[in-house]
């Protein structure tokens, strides 16, 4: 059995891996409608994220769930179109705590999906181990760390357009939200399953 450590590693590193962007993309896509201020928020949107695919990830690992591979490689950028969509079309959501439960619920579903894109190379990972904990912990640890490094450069960068350069928010999020939605079209279209 592989050091805890060496989960995390691993976790970090698939999450940052700039080859498989399509997790990048969705970080961006879901920060986008969100200022430096509300950093607790998205911390949360983020964790929330990383609980349904960490649910996945175990029901995946345990061989409770299986979903074909070509299905969620096409429902991983439809999670990008969706988010995207809906941050164009939403008000700021600052100021209504019912629409974050709904954003956090969409990330906590969103998350299920991307958690089977991690599924297969998660189940790899664990060939010969006899225990899922240790390396599910550290893996998903890992991918948290990596994912908050992700949103800290997506939201300074808001910081600096927003703040610095004078960009407004409206036109900061449909920016990068069509840019986003723009990308996931493309990926849908290569992915497609049928």
């Amino acid at each position: 059995m592989q050091s805890f450590p060496f989960y995390i590693q691993l976790g970090f590193e698939h999450i940052s891996d700039l080859a498989g962007y399509d997790h990048i993309l969705f970080l961006v896509a879901l920060c986008a409608v969100y200022k430096i201020e509300q950093w607790k928020n998205i911390v949360i949107l983020v964790t929330a994220f990383t609980v349904g695919h960490s649910i996945t990830l175990a029901l995946a690992a345990l061989g409770t769930l299986t979903i074909p591979s070509s299905i969620i490689e096409f429902l991983i950028p439809t999670t990008i179109l969706l988010t995207a969509i809906h941050n164009v079309l939403s008000r700021p959501s600052s100021e209504q705590p019912k629409k974050m439960g709904r954003n956090y619920a969409m990330a906590l579903f969103f998350g299920f999906i991307h958690g089977m894109g991690f599924s297969n190379y998660f189940r790899a990972l664990l060939m010969g181990d006899s225990s899922v904990v240790v390396p599910l912990l550290g893996f998903n640890l890992g991918i948290e760390l990596g994912q908050l490094l992700v949103v800290a450069v997506i939201v300074g960068s808001s910081f600096l357009f927003l703040n610095i350069i004078g960009v407004k928010h409206r036109d900061w999020n449909v920016f990068v939200s069509g840019a986003a939605a723009g990308m996931s079209l493309m990926l849908m279209i290569e992915t497609r399953f049928w």
